[in-house]
């Protein structure tokens, strides 16, 4: 089968010029040969992309057609696909332990892997605890953070304090602390009662005509502290945000001092202050921590008390995330139980820790962080070159290789296109066609209005592949705007 469209250079002929169209057909002949599947997917009515290889940026599809992972699935692939190295040390691990019980023991796999994150304590950071999924890490999170102060003998400190438009997971725990209005929507009613949202730093949207960056940032604050008096001072745990936001309000970036100023609220009242890097850590963004990035009045990085890793952690290679925790949280445990009350089967797990070292190695040697880095500002400019100036493209932004677009009908308004078109799952699509892989989002305003899609390619694209994400993109958009008549 022919190589699709994403192996040209220009996107700039019409779809029907650029051969087997991957979101069309491409699948096709495997689900009319098992038109009821057993798998549940995320849609009874659509069936999914059949892919049955991947290599490097590209994803290959049923029928030959290729697609370039410009998103990393969901910032995930940081690496891309079918890496040996990261592959043989994931079945050596298999042949020599696969798997125990940490009740009992260890393996050098976590052990070694843990050493990589905290090594050296970053920001105070000492411990690490490997879990499954984001969530389950944002979930044992808030649970360490609970276990702190009952040890402390502040057991009346049960609230938690999040962001509008955040998202931290899909347990219970998780999306408790979350605000994606569609993905609440069916449990708001049995979600944890004892979590209160504030505004997110969501300078495009929100922060009023005049009103400067530090004004917004000090109203921000201000409104922190307010909802801490609202349910009592002393009753917080904690307050949780995303260093740079994730998918559902696409990559905002906090203001300068934002962090800082939000860390100090919650350490006046003698709260935790936790961060979530589930999508935007390790590296996403530029560093190593997103929050490293962030720094006080006198240029100190603003660390976390408690702080979540995951997609990028293992690279898509195997299920990993992560909590770290601050020396001042361990110390804590260590003069009362000396134990965190809480654990996974599958904690700790070997072939996934060793399966994430692997990772991680080849970015620390590859310094795969730096390009993440320098290609971030390429991508930026890209952007900015081929959608900055079109009608309907209110703002790009980001940080490293994690870039948002977002879409408005009025870029002098900031007026969202209208919600029933789904602009950007339809941008999505009509890009997916011509070959490329983005990342849509609706509702990223306040649940309901409001379009965006997110480019987070592996850390290890170069320009040309920027370039050609960009320009298939581009084409993409116009496209999705003619099909609207907007």
């Amino acid at each position: 089968m022919a190589p699709s469209v994403l192996v040209q250079d220009t996107p700039s002929v019409a779809s029907d010029e650029l051969g087997q169209l991957p979101n069309s057909e491409s699948s096709k002949g495997y689900w009319d040969e098992n038109p009821e599947p057993s798998l549940l997917h995320r849609s009874l009515h659509q069936k999914p992309l059949v892919a049955v290889s991947a290599s490097g940026h590209e994803i290959t599809l049923h029928n030959g057609s290729r697609v370039i992972d410009a998103c990393g699935g969901a910032a995930v692939a940081i690496l891309g696909h079918g890496n040996m190295e990261v592959i043989e040390a994931t079945f050596q691990q298999m042949k020599q332990v696969s798997y125990v019980h940490t009740l009992a023991y260890t393996t050098t796999s976590s052990e070694e892997l843990a050493d990589l994150l905290v090594g050296d304590a970053p920001g105070g950071l000492i411990k690490a605890f490997f879990v499954g999924s984001g969530s389950e890490a944002n979930d044992g999170a808030m649970k360490l953070a609970r276990q702190f102060f009952f040890e402390k003998g502040e057991t009346q400190r049960t609230h938690f304090i999040a962001r509008r438009q955040g998202y931290h997971g899909n347990t219970f725990g998780s999306m408790s602390l979350s605000n994606n209005v569609s993905r609440l929507l069916p449990y708001k009613d049995v979600l944890l009662p004892n979590v209160s949202h504030v505004s997110p730093c969501y300078e495009y949207q929100f922060r009023k005509e005049g009103e400067s960056s530090v004004e917004y940032v000090a109203r921000l604050a201000a409104e922190l502290d307010a909802e801490f008096q609202r349910v009592g001072p002393g009753n917080v745990i904690a307050f949780v945000a995303e260093t740079v936001g994730g998918a559902t309000s696409g990559c905002i970036t906090a203001e300068p001092g934002y962090h800082a100023a939000m860390r100090d609220v919650c350490w006046k009242h003698g709260a935790l202050y936790i961060l979530d890097e589930i999508m935007c850590g390790m590296g996403r963004t530029g560093s190593t921590f997103a929050w490293q990035q962030e720094k006080d009045a006198e240029g100190n990085q603003v660390s976390p008390d408690i702080m979540t890793l995951g997609k990028g952690l293992g690279g898509g290679y195997a299920p990993i995330a992560a909590i770290i925790v601050n020396k001042k949280v361990i110390e804590v445990l260590d003069r009362g139980t000396g134990a965190f009350n809480h654990g996974h089967t599958y904690q700790a797990h070997p072939v996934s820790c060793a399966t994430a070292l692997a990772v991680q190695k080849i970015v620390h040697r590859e310094k795969l962080v730096e390009n993440c880095d320098k290609m971030g500002q390429v991508l930026e400019g890209l952007l900015r070159e081929y959608l900055g100036g079109q009608k309907h493209v209110g703002d790009i932004r980001g940080r490293g290789l994690f870039y948002a677009v977002e879409f408005v009908q009025d870029r002098e308004s900031k007026e969202p296109i209208d919600t029933t078109l789904n602009f950007g799952y339809a941008l999505q699509k009509q890009s997916l066609d011509l070959g490329v892989a983005v990342y849509p989002g609706h509702g990223t305003i306040d649940g309901v209005k409001g379009d965006h899609i997110i480019i987070a390619p592996p850390y290890t694209v170069n320009q040309d592949q920027l370039e050609n994400i960009v320009k298939i993109l581009a084409a993409a958009y116009t496209m999705t705007v003619k099909k609207f008549n907007l």
